[in-house]
């Protein structure tokens, strides 16, 4: 408890330090005096509140725990040929990716530009079911490689950073470029990740069309929440 409270304590108080500071200099140069004092507490107040947005943000982004292996879970993994030492390096392999997919939907879930590029391709929701897919087919996971290890990695971290760079106060020219680039290539990843999904069902129905709509009547009917799926 102790601990909870200084850490809470501490930013708030280096928040009241840098009202004094500000303040101070501010009416040093013969600033008017309530302007410099609303000057000095909205810098101090906006400081604790970034500090309590991050703080926030970070605790969303802790990393879920794997839950016990159940017996049908494992009797499943063994049917696939999987040994122990499998089945562990694939339930921490899946528990990763589980843990970008929910930071992903995070990250879109709070700006609208990325919303706007990942329902274009209905991004969130096929990533869930390639999840689930994957989850049951671990004798495939040699072939979602770049799946696993490099789009979806890749399209998490490219959202956080076009997060935290609109979230900048100011913007300059070359940051809106840098934005506008940014959306180019998590538009591009997200194309590239509906034919990571094609490629991995098309082994099943060679004909994509019809392997498109079929992942279509599934985004419909399916519950694509993967927070207590069991791995």
């Amino acid at each position: 408890m102790k601990k909870k409270t200084s850490n809470k304590l501490i930013p708030f108080l280096l928040a009241l330090f840098t009202v004094g500071v500000i303040a101070f200099l501010l009416l040093a140069v013969n600033m008017n005096e309530p302007l410099a004092l609303i000057i000095a507490i909205s810098t101090g107040l906006l400081l604790y509140l970034n500090y309590l947005k991050q703080n926030a943000s970070k605790k969303k982004k802790e990393k879920r725990k794997l839950n016990d292996l159940s017996s049908e879970r494992k009797k499943l993994y063994q049917s696939k040929g999987l040994s122990d030492e499998d089945i562990h390096f694939f339930r921490e392999t899946m528990n990763q990716a589980k843990n970008q997919i929910l930071e992903l939907e995070n990250n879109v879930n709070q700006l609208g530009k990325l919303r706007a590029i990942t329902n274009r391709h209905d991004t969130l929701n096929l990533v869930k079911i390639f999840f689930k897919d994957i989850v049951n087919e671990p004798d495939r996971l040699h072939e979602v490689d770049q799946f696993l290890y490099v789009h979806l990695p890749s399209l998490t971290e490219l959202t956080n950073k076009y997060l935290q760079i609109s979230q900048h106060q100011a913007k300059s020219k070359e940051t809106f470029e840098v934005l506008e680039n940014s959306a180019e290539t998590i538009d591009k990843m997200c194309q590239q990740i509906s034919e990571d999904y094609l490629h991995f069902r098309s082994k099943d129905i060679k004909d994509l069309s019809n392997e498109i709509q079929l992942a279509k009547k599934r985004l419909n009917r399916e519950d694509l929440s993967i927070q207590d799926d069991e791995l």
